[in-house]
């Protein structure tokens, strides 16, 4: 995103993440699973330029959109996730593929596209990804750094402005008690192509536990990757103890010592919901069992 955000562009952010989560809540209302619902929820997202996945991907530094994306069930542990992957529509759906009809849990590349295929998911051409104001991004970006990153910002209310990530995710309880979690990403604007970040790396950027709890990240990957944040979330409210609240604010601190920026949504087996970041903003919003819901994007 460039520019001011606009009224009607906020708006347009709220109105989306309200979408999302009636579409993941539907689910959930009628009995469905909480893999569906967040299978569903990552869906709305990922088929908006408005957000960094799917339709709305940046370019890495070969001017390409590469996609990752992973989903986990918190039941018996069973996950699916897809990297580097550049003509399926809608990633989320791939790596729920290959956690029901796959003894995998990652396929990368051209394989992951290949299962996808076989599996008769939709398949685009590359070009169905171009979004005009990412290619713009990406232009003013490209002779840069490829290390650096330089991720598009999003103004702030006082007019300062900051890197935003957008990668998509979401966490779910069902009425059995089972939870869930997903995400979903587009990477870092100019990344080294081939980078994949901590969204499909299990335990990392996804995870989701029946124990403890359901986590999906944003920010900075390598630092994620680094901190394993998913998983440790989970092993704090386990061997710890600790509240849903307590451990993802400890994480999420753990991140920030080390440089890293970022925040995360989570759910436990209580219905509790955390959402953490070390960011003037994180696109966050939730849904209560009576249909009751939040959308936010600053603090």
């Amino acid at each position: 995103m460039t520019g001011v955000v606009t009224p009607e562009r906020e708006k347009a952010y709220h109105e989306k993440l309200s979408e999302a989560l009636l579409a993941g809540y539907n689910i959930l209302n009628t009995g469905g699973t909480s893999v569906d619902a967040v299978e569903a929820t990552i869906r709305v997202l990922e088929d908006s330029p408005l957000f960094n996945a799917g339709k709305g991907s940046v370019f890495n530094s070969d001017g390409k959109n590469e996609m990752d994306a992973a989903i986990m069930n918190g039941k018996n542990l069973k996950a699916g996730a897809v990297a580097e992957v550049m003509v399926i529509r809608n990633p989320i759906t791939a790596a729920k593929a290959i956690m029901e009809h796959s003894l995998h849990v990652l396929l990368a590349s051209h394989g992951a596209e290949k299962f996808a295929k076989e599996q008769g998911l939709e398949i685009v051409d590359p070009s169905y990804f171009f979004d005009e104001e990412r290619y713009q991004q990406w232009l003013a970006t490209k002779d840069k750094d490829a290390n650096s990153w330089a991720g598009d910002s999003i103004p702030l209310p006082d007019g300062k402005s900051e890197k935003k990530y957008g990668t998509v995710g979401a966490v779910a309880l069902d009425s059995h008690g089972n939870l869930a979690a997903g995400t979903s990403t587009g990477g870092i604007n100019n990344k080294k192509f081939g980078r994949v970040g901590d969204c499909p790396i299990i335990g990392a950027g996804t995870y989701a536990n029946n124990k403890t709890c359901a986590v999906s990240c944003t920010g900075e990957g390598e630092f994620f990757i680094r901190n394993v944040v998913a998983y440790d979330i989970s092993c704090l409210i386990e061997y710890k103890n600790f509240t849903l609240a307590q451990a993802t604010t400890e994480v999420i601190k753990k991140v920030a010592q080390l440089g890293g920026e970022g925040g995360l949504v989570a759910l436990d087996n209580q219905g509790n919901i955390a959402a953490p970041f070390n960011t003037a903003s994180m696109f966050r919003g939730w849904i209560d069992t009576k249909g009751e819901k939040y959308t936010g994007i600053f603090r």
